[in-house]
């Protein structure tokens, strides 16, 4: 077989073929770097409107003139882009879209000509951290106006007091002890939050009443993790819905036909996911083993089923023909692909700091690195060397095995969420949405099929309708970019104006507001 082509090092080439792997957080990894960071234990404030720096408009009108409002709708399967077009925004909301011909502009309006560019919605990045003003700067020089924040052991608490920030969609665990909840520091549920040995799930009275409590905080979405039982899943997603929350499942206990079925909104992380496949007698153990042995056997099942074994393509159709959405937060995985690039050599990498990060890679060569048990140090230098080359050889072949696997889940179709998972393994803020759009790109999407995932997707999925679409009614989160991004999905990172609730923001002061 000849050499195959790069995965990931040339943007120009977004539709080659590529090979991926599975979550190593479930391996070595995760127990390497536990307990490396000393995250501050502060208490969650309330969720903050998102603050921008803005250049002054007086009065508040904003008009862009003669780009290209590219079109991201009906999962990015419509192509009616409006050329030459005139975009208004009054107060932060758009409030008429039209062509320049049929188009008045308002008398003494800030007009910034956009001729020759084009007009895509700010980018959603559906789970990701934000544990610093770095962080948030970050993912607004790239064009991330609204993220998904969690706080959990690898991405730290949400800063949620940065200035200038993206919107905050709140995300919360719900059902179980975790002691990165919300709420774990709340009087009232420090003790019945506080982890033990293992999670444990809540009773249903006291699962019922932090539903309420963390929506109060401004949780935008639930959390559905390992421990959680089928009946309690089923019941979570019901309540969470009468509400208006939006429910994210990454069962082990639940089977993952259960968790579909009963309507959850989406399936986080591929490395999850993959236990749909197994049969039921692993399944089982599952309940009173969520994380131990019975879990490794389950995952050892999914990792050898081959990728062209029916129960892959069984298993998607499965998906695609309900409700769940896919958000593979690819790219906690693409500093183990092949070809990868150095993304420390990204403008918006300076605003991050390598302390804050869960396993971050190498500043001056962007690889991974791969702690060896701590006996190895009596080895000779050429014996570790040849240990660490064996398990990133290891993960490599894991990469091509995995990839195809979910290539096979995409023949069938199902509608995909961007997320980049940052700032873990390597991830990092606004820099790894744009390798999450091209990864999407490389499995099988369209440019605007991936836009789509990252911007009016979240709309339709979540009825998130404030976002996601460059149309009346809808917040005014604009990203100008100099080239088609339907065209090469590489263009989206070329941004000549950042909009954010209306304001025009100075990208270049950004780079300074590493705090």
């Amino acid at each position: 077989m000849g050499r195959t082509k790069p995965l990931c090092d040339n943007p120009q080439k977004t539709n080659s073929s590529m090979r991926f792997v599975r979550d190593l957080a479930i391996g070595f990894c995760a127990v390497a770097f536990a307990g490396t960071l000393a995250w501050p234990k502060a208490q969650p404030s309330p969720l903050p409107k998102a603050q921008v720096p803005s250049v002054p408009a007086i009065p508040n009108i904003l008009v862009l003139s003669g780009g290209t409002v590219v079109d991201v709708t009906q999962w990015g399967h419509s192509a009616s882009d409006l050329q030459d077009a005139v975009v208004i925004v009054r107060d932060g909301r758009i409030s008429d879209v039209g062509p320049r011909i049929a188009m008045t502009i308002p008398k003494g309006a800030r007009v910034i000509d956009c001729t020759g560019k084009f007009l895509i919605p700010g980018l959603v990045d559906g789970f990701t951290g934000m544990n610093s003003q770095g962080q948030a700067s970050a993912d607004l020089y790239m064009g991330v106006t609204t993220v998904v924040a969690s706080s959990d052991d690898r991405r730290g608490f949400v800063d949620q007091n940065a200035s200038p920030s993206p919107h905050i969609y709140l995300l919360d665990s719900v059902g179980s002890t975790d002691n990165w909840s919300l709420l774990a520091h709340h009087p009232e549920w420090a003790a019945k939050l506080k982890e033990g040995a293992h999670p444990a799930e809540l009773s249903p009275q006291d699962t019922a009443q932090q539903i309420v409590d963390t929506s109060k905080l401004g949780t935008r979405v639930l959390w559905l993790g390992q421990d959680l039982t089928a009946a309690n899943t089923q019941w979570i997603i019901a309540r969470a819905h009468q509400m208006g929350m939006i429910t994210y499942g990454e069962f082990v206990s639940t089977p993952y036909k259960v968790g579909i079925e009963a309507g959850v909104d989406a399936l986080l992380q591929m490395s999850r996911y993959e236990l749909g496949v197994i049969p039921d007698e692993l399944q089982r153990p599952l309940v009173d083993d969520p994380e131990g042995p019975a879990a490794n056997t389950a995952y050892d099942y999914s990792e050898r089923l081959p990728p062209t074994d029916p129960l892959w393509t069984t298993y998607a159709k499965f998906i695609a023909a309900h409700h769940a959405a896919l958000m593979p937060t690819f790219s906690l995985y693409y500093a183990r692909l092949p070809d990868h690039r150095n993304l420390w050599k990204e403008p918006a990498a300076a605003l991050l700091d390598p302390a804050r990060m869960f396993a971050p890679t190498d500043r001056a060569t962007g690889e991974l690195t791969y702690p060896l048990p701590s006996w190895s140090r009596h080895l000779p230098l050429f014996g570790q060397r040849y240990m660490e080359e064996g398990q990133r050889k290891k993960d490599d072949q894991a990469a091509m095995r995995w990839w195809r696997i979910d290539q096979t889940i995409f023949t069938a179709y199902p509608h995909y969420l961007a997320a980049s998972g940052a700032p873990v393994f390597g991830s990092m803020p606004g820099i790894s949405m744009h390798t999450e759009l091209e990864m999407l790109v490389r499995l099988g999407l369209s440019p605007r099929e991936a836009l789509a995932a990252a911007t009016n997707n979240y709309a339709l999925e979540f009825g998130w309708n404030e976002l996601g679409q460059i149309t009346p009614g809808r917040r005014a989160d604009i990203l100008v970019v100099d080239g088609d991004p339907t065209q090469n999905i590489w263009n989206a990172r070329h941004i000549s104006q950042l909009i954010v609730d209306g304001n025009v923001m100075d990208r270049d002061a950004l780079l300074k507001d590493k705090k």
